[in-house]
């Protein structure tokens, strides 16, 4: 039996990544973000979304410049990712509390953190304010990945990268588990039984 719940806001899974730009000092800030999802192939875009109604200073630092990163955490990285979700950089250097470095990205004038081994370079193409949050979609220009995270084709491997996932609804972080089955081909005895 289901039973109707309070509305609010989640995605299963949601990513724990890291949205990542210069102030207007060309300081670098950062800010950990559940709400990101890809929207468009061609361009190859992203869409975050950051907390208008919070004092965020790298929000103010990705509309300022219209250009951002945007890192994908493992694992390993949980507690870092954590705080960057809870310190504000209006009040500390959140990067160099926890001794993390950055390079400026190749594409965009925006840092790259350099512990994470993925990261897009994005520049900003459309901006809407969506209840608390503000919309920002980005054209990806670049990807950097680690060799280590790339399988056999040269293609990011999401076993070897082992990405953070984020459930909203408990507030925890998870490790999102095994491959299961291929994408396009487990679903294709549906489609010989409509065939016939």
């Amino acid at each position: 039996m289901k039973v109707n719940l309070k509305p609010r806001s989640m995605m299963f899974p949601a990513p724990a990544v890291i949205a990542s730009a210069y102030d207007e000092n060309g300081k670098a800030d950062c800010c950990t973000l559940a709400f990101a999802t890809m929207c468009s192939h061609r361009p190859p875009a992203v869409m975050i979304a950051i907390n208008t109604t919070l004092k965020r200073k790298t929000l103010k630092s990705i509309l300022h410049s219209k250009e951002f990163t945007l890192g994908f955490a493992s694992i390993e990285h949980a507690a870092e990712t954590d705080y960057f979700g809870m310190a504000s950089g209006y009040d500390t250097d959140k990067i160099q509390d926890v001794n993390f470095h950055t390079k400026k990205a190749e594409k965009v004038n925006a840092p790259i953190i350099e512990e994470f081994k993925v990261s897009l370079e994005c520049k900003v193409i459309h901006i809407a304010e969506v209840g608390s949050h503000t919309q920002i979609t980005g054209e990806i220009v670049n990807v950097l990945a680690e060799e280590e995270v790339l399988n056999e084709k040269g293609k990011i491997s999401f076993e070897k990268l082992n990405p953070l996932g984020y459930d909203d609804i408990s507030y925890c972080y998870f490790e999102i588990g095994d491959k299961i089955a291929d994408a396009f081909k487990i679903g294709l005895k549906f489609r010989q039984k409509t065939d016939e």
